[in-house]
This record gives C-alpha cells, sequence and structure tokens, in this order.
C-alpha cells in the first residue's frame, strides 16, 4: 500500500502547497512515484502549482520529475447511501484511484478546518506541519501564556489530529508520525527565535510529534512557483553556478526529508 503524507496546518500562509510540491519533487528524483491531491477546491494552490510546472515543461521541452496529480473525482449523490458523506467518498475514489501505481500519496490540505482536511488527517502515515516561526502560527498548536514560556493547553489543531490519532487506532491502523517543521525562520537569532525553538520542544513531548529542521525565509521560494519549479530543478533549468542561499536551501530540503524517515527513502540528492 501507498503511503500517505499529509501536508497540514489550520491556517493558510504556512507554506504547505510550497513544501508539498518540493517534498513531492525530491521523492519523484530519488525514484520514487509519487500521487498527488489538493483538498483546497477553492484556491487549489497545489494543484496550479503542478499545472504551471507543466505548462513550463510544455514551453521549455523539459522533461523534470514530479508528482503524478489528480483532482478529487465527482460523485454522483444518486448513489449515496442515507447519512454518508459525498466528500469522504471523493477522498476515497482519488486514494484508490493513486494507490496501485505510487510509493507515496502526498495530500495538500486547505488553510482551515474542512471534512476533507479531517478525514484526510486520519488517513495520513505521517503528517507533516509547517509552522510560521511566530506565537501566531504557534497559537493554533497550543495555547500559551503571556511571557511565551507556560504552555496552557492545546488548541483546535493539535485537538483534531488527536481525533485522527483516535479513529486510527479505532481501526487497528498504526499511529500517526506527527512532525512540526519551522517555517520562514529569520536568519538571526532573536529571543522570540529562541523561545518558539523552547515552546515546540515542551509541546512536543506533552502531545507528541517530532520537530524537524525546517526552511529559512528566502525570496527563491517565491520565484519559482509561477513555473511550477523546485530548488531541485535549477540545474536542470540551465543555472549552472548555486548562490549561497540556494545551496543553503537545498540542504534544508535535504535536511528535512532525512528527518520525515519515510520508508525506503534514501536521501542522495
Amino acid at each position: 500500500m501507498a503511503h500517505i503524507i499529509v501536508v497540514g496546518n489550520e491556517k493558510g500562509g504556512a507554506g504547505k502547497s510550497t513544501l508539498s510540491m518540493h517534498i513531492a519533487t525530491a521523492l519523484t528524483r530519488m525514484g520514487h512515484k509519487v500521487g498527488g491531491l489538493d483538498l483546497d477546491l477553492r484556491q487549489k494552490s497545489f494543484g496550479r502549482y503542478v499545472d504551471n510546472r507543466r505548462k513550463f515543461m510544455e514551453q521549455s521541452g523539459l522533461d523534470l520529475p514530479g508528482p503524478s496529480y489528480q483532482d478529487l473525482p465527482e460523485i454522483d449523490p444518486a448513489t449515496l447511501k442515507p447519512g454518508e458523506n459525498i466528500y469522504d467518498h471523493r477522498l476515497s475514489a482519488a486514494v484508490a484511484a493513486l494507490e496501485p501505481g505510487n510509493d507515496f500519496i502526498l495530500i495538500d490540505c486547505p488553510g482551515s478546518h474542512t471534512r476533507l482536511s479531517q478525514v484526510a488527517h486520519s488517513l495520513a502515515d505521517t503528517l507533516v506541519t509547517p509552522l510560521n516561526d511566530s506565537f501566531v502560527d504557534f497559537d493554533l498548536l497550543a495555547h500559551i501564556d503571556g511571557d511565551g514560556e507556560k504552555i496552557l493547553g492545546p488548541s483546535v489543531y493539535s485537538e483534531m489530529v488527536w481525533n485522527a490519532r483516535q479513529l486510527r487506532a479505532q481501526a487497528g491502523l498504526k499511529p500517526i508520525d506527527w512532525i512540526v517543521m519551522r517555517n520562514r525562520m529569520g536568519a538571526q537569532q532573536m529571543v522570540n527565535k529562541e523561545k518558539m525553538g523552547r515552546a515546540l520542544e515542551r509541546l512536543a513531548k506533552r502531545i507528541g510529534f517530532r520537530v524537524a529542521p525546517g526552511f529559512n525565509e528566502r525570496v527563491i521560494f517565491r520565484e519559482l512557483f509561477p513555473r511550477g519549479l523546485t530548488l531541485l530543478d535549477l540545474r536542470d533549468i540551465g543555472v549552472k553556478q548555486l548562490n549561497i542561499s540556494n545551496v543553503a536551501a537545498r540542504q534544508e530540503l535535504r535536511d528535512l526529508i532525512k528527518a520525515l524517515n519515510l520508508p525506503g527513502v534514501s536521501v542522495d540528492f
């Protein structure tokens, strides 16, 4: 069975789609087959990222590795039994279609609480939560005191993950491997940045996730999206000499893929 990776966070602007595309592309470049789904049915940033890549390849004549993406199939409401949810069926049909031909299925969730996102979290073998390096974003995981030192209790997203874990346990499935990744970190060591690090380490022990190496704030990520490219594609499009920032960003991606500890994956890019 394909290993399901869910990239989730109930807050928009956390970098989920950029992260999804980089994970999927890294895996395909290492020889794995990856299917992709975007559950943000309104914005579809991940889907547009993949579509931008397809158009760029057509225009440039290049063949770049990437995920095989598909939209959620439509379901005839008349086929549903009383009480069944149409979104559950759309997601299960999409996963069933991707599973036979792929080693991994990567699901990018919307930046809000939806039925689709909730069900996807219960399917996750690996859950990756990118978190902007801010206590505004940290509040989605847990409430904290005014000094940023004492955790007062879990917040809405952590409770949703807990519910997903309960559903998996009831179904006899293995536990979710939950990884929180700090994103858009500033280059300088600031007091707030240090407090964030300490708070995440304390919360990780309390509610059961791992903290993975994150990405620093870099302009390159915003520049790549319109062409559907990732850091791993730069040499293929003719960039002969990577600058220091791009080299550092590739190392951050390499460290993240290693930290995910995905089955059968040996990082070699």
